[in-house]
């Protein structure tokens, strides 16, 4: 059987877990691209290509939550090549303002390209005469051009969820004229801010001789590319029902109460990432309690952080920093039965996140470097009674649509403690009118109109999108 849509991304939206006793189980995936397509793919007719998580032999297709999943599978050795290696300690830094070095190695650019062909190939064997695939981030920009060579009948789209890195960062990459041919390949590319966008343009015309022209790319077989930026969002009607629910409601309650019944809860919600400035947050909260504008029991900060890629050195140094940067503020500063800082190194399911969110006053969204940050959409879809404080990190993609949040360099740890201070000390008149204006914004555009506006410009049948301007 052949699907009319199918998405082909990195990661499935569940993964294979093997249990204490040998057996194995299903279960959510974590990330922002999981969270946005999931909604999508549950109300399509399609499937959904990608990696269940686990090295070893892929399992044979299946469907679960009105899904039909394709698994592909990586050894070993490609887990540690492709995925930790070129994908996530040479692009993702590479991506990110370089805040941790990349680093380049042949063998590993070398299973990135095997392993992005695999993906091609399964998506191209999937995908019904005439139909459409959707290609999404950085571990597959090669897939769009592979499975245009397999399957020249298919429409193909690409979304970028990270920020595209500017020409002077770009050009570090020995393999930049591949990784712009792969992108190529389809016929719309998408990325979360018009910046991104224009960096794409900027370096497309630097390394190839293809006429750039607005938003689009004139190619030798006559195919003109579309380039532009298209936000992603949540279903952020899901969260909203679900902060009404009196049951979650008093689970919210019994959040504070577990936590001393503060008067201030901010809260920090993020995977164990160096792009998410948690350290710089953390700094900044406890020099706030050093200095006597928070004090315990009277505020108290839950930090959230979700396990993410322990096998790559870089984040196993930030565990530990983090965690002993936590210790010390806890140890100056707290008293039997309360301390300022509640670490959680967990993932948790959407309904105790949305808890969460209900629970917090103040919600610190301080990214050093993020695509979009879809958090901070899930906070504010969460705020149903109009109350909670968005410190909203100016370097998201979030930024350029939530204007009601208190926007901050996370770089500047004075300014993030003053925009701190002003979250948790203002005037319940201002929180509502802030709060209402993000509302507006989150509530309308939602993960459904986001993917809908993508499909259809692909389909050629939307109004044009904010496409980049000439870089």
């Amino acid at each position: 059987m052949t699907y009319p849509l199918v998405v082909v991304a990195n990661r499935l939206p569940v993964d294979l877990s093997t249990e204490p006793d040998g057996s194995t189980s299903w279960r959510r995936s974590p990330g922002g691209l999981v969270s946005a397509m999931e909604p999508v793919m549950q109300g399509a007719e399609g499937a959904w290509v990608g990696w269940p998580g686990s090295p070893g032999p892929a399992p044979a297709p299946f469907d679960a939550d009105g899904m039909h999943l394709v698994p592909i599978g990586l050894s070993e050795e490609e887990v540690a090549d492709f995925y930790e290696g070129f994908s996530n300690d040479t692009l993702w830094p590479l991506s990110h303002d370089v805040i941790s070095p990349p680093v380049y190695h042949r063998h590993w650019w070398d299973a990135y390209r095997r392993v992005n062909r695999r993906f091609a190939e399964a998506a191209a064997a999937q995908v019904a005469p005439g139909g459409t695939a959707w290609v999404h981030d950085y571990q597959l920009q090669l897939v769009p051009a592979m499975l245009r060579e397999l399957r020249p009948d298919v429409r193909i789209g690409y979304f970028h969820h990270i920020p595209f890195p500017p020409l002077e960062l770009f050009a570090q990459l020995p393999w930049r004229t591949q990784v712009i041919h792969g992108l190529l390949g389809a016929d719309l590319i998408g990325f979360q801010r018009s910046g991104d966008a224009s960096n794409f343009l900027r370096v497309t015309r630097r390394w190839t001789d293809l006429a750039v022209r607005g938003g689009t790319v004139s190619m030798p077989d006559g195919r003109s590319i579309r380039v532009g930026s298209f936000p992603i969002s949540i279903d952020s009607r899901r969260f909203d029902e679900l902060a009404r629910s009196p049951w979650l409601r008093a689970r919210a309650a019994e959040i504070r109460a577990d936590l001393g019944d503060p008067e201030v809860l901010l809260l920090g919600v993020d995977r164990l990432d160096y792009t998410k400035g948690i350290r710089h947050r953390i700094k900044a909260v406890g020099e706030l309690f050093d200095e006597g504008r928070l004090d315990v029991p009277g505020a108290a900060f839950v930090q959230v952080a979700s396990p993410s890629r322990e096998n790559v050195e870089a984040y196993q140094q930030l565990r530990e920093e983090v965690e002993v940067l936590v210790g010390r503020i806890n140890g100056e500063h707290g008293r039997i039965g309360s301390q300022p800082i509640h670490y959680l190194h967990h993932s948790y399911p959407p309904e105790e996140m949305v808890a969460l969110y209900s629970a917090a006053d103040v919600m610190l969204v301080t990214s050093l470097r993020d695509g979009m940050n879809l958090v901070a959409k899930e906070f504010v879809a969460a705020c149903v009674d109009d109350r909670g404080v968005l410190v909203l990190s100016e370097f998201t993609g979030a930024a350029d649509e939530l204007s009601g949040a208190l926007l901050v360099n996370p770089h500047d740890i004075d300014g993030l403690k003053s925009a701190i201070e002003r979250a948790v000390t203002m005037a319940p008149r201002e929180v509502r009118s802030r709060m209402r204006r993000l509302r507006r914004r989150v509530l309308t555009d939602d993960v459904a109109k986001w993917s809908t506006g993508f499909l259809e410009a692909l389909a050629g049948t939307a109004v044009q999108p904010a496409f980049a301007r000439d870089a």
